[in-house]
């Protein structure tokens, strides 16, 4: 049986003079991007712009919400009620697809700090979900593998990826570890690579104490603001290939 699965970056993430990832050249290489939309990082030029250029290469396009937290990336937890939550979830996809051909979007992904809160949090997953169902029930939710978030989107009976990350180290229950930890994020492409092929192929990772555990995937995550994220992606696409691992946009296989 061939292995099916979508490959995703962070994109969008420039705002006004200031330039984050060399976008043009990623976008290349994935199947579907997270597109940052304006409370953390993007502004209305950038994702017009990066709307532009991945409809032309036929990527999947998802909203990538975070809090507002221009200053500190969306890293930053900010707390905020379900119904304020849900509210800025929905202001961000709407400012998003309204730039997308059809108003449409493919999935939806938090960014930063939400994300993870989303991951160990299920009341605040449930008002991610739930906005993301009301603003359209076929859009795909995106979220962290075996995660209680991805129960909650299950139940709620939206359509759900899975989501693994090819550079970020795991902890043994499966969450990120913290950017403040070392290593927390992976840089040597050969150890990405394998890490990636890992997940792919066999549903399987090395957690930072050394225990495997299961992290099946429909999506692999690669970080645009990686200084390295255009050889990595590269790089990846092509040990993916290599391996006859077949690279599509979620929207194409995701039920």
């Amino acid at each position: 049986m061939t292995t099916v699965i979508d490959f995703n970056c962070d994109l969008g993430e420039s705002f006004g003079s200031w330039k984050l990832g060399l976008d043009e050249e990623v976008v290349k290489h994935v199947t579907s991007v997270n597109v940052a939309t304006g409370f953390h990082a993007g502004d209305p030029d950038v994702m017009a712009a990066t709307v532009k250029i991945s409809e032309k290469l036929g990527v999947g396009i998802g909203a990538q919400p975070g809090y507002p937290d221009l200053v500190g990336f969306g890293r930053r937890d900010i707390d905020m009620t379900p119904s304020e939550i849900a509210n800025a979830v929905t202001y961000q996809m709407g400012a998003l697809a309204a730039f997308t051909s059809d108003k449409k979007l493919q999935h939806l992904k938090p960014h930063g700090a939400m994300y993870n809160k989303a991951v160990r949090d299920p009341e605040q997953a449930a008002a991610i979900v739930k906005a993301g169902l009301d603003f359209d029930p076929s859009m795909i939710q995106l979220v962290l593998a075996g995660s209680q978030w991805e129960k909650v989107a299950r139940d709620a009976g939206g359509r759900v990826a899975r989501e693994c990350f090819a550079d970020r180290a795991v902890t043994p229950d499966g969450a990120l570890a913290p950017r403040s930890q070392p290593n927390a994020v992976l840089h040597d492409i050969n150890e990405v690579i394998d890490r990636s092929l890992r997940l792919a192929i066999e549903g399987r990772v090395t957690a930072v104490d050394g225990t495997d555990i299961d992290f099946v995937a429909d999506s692999i995550c690669l970080h645009g603001d990686n200084p390295a994220a255009v050889e990595l992606a590269a790089a990846l696409r092509q040990a993916f290939e290599k391996e006859g691992i077949q690279i599509r946009p979620m929207r194409e296989f995701i039920p």
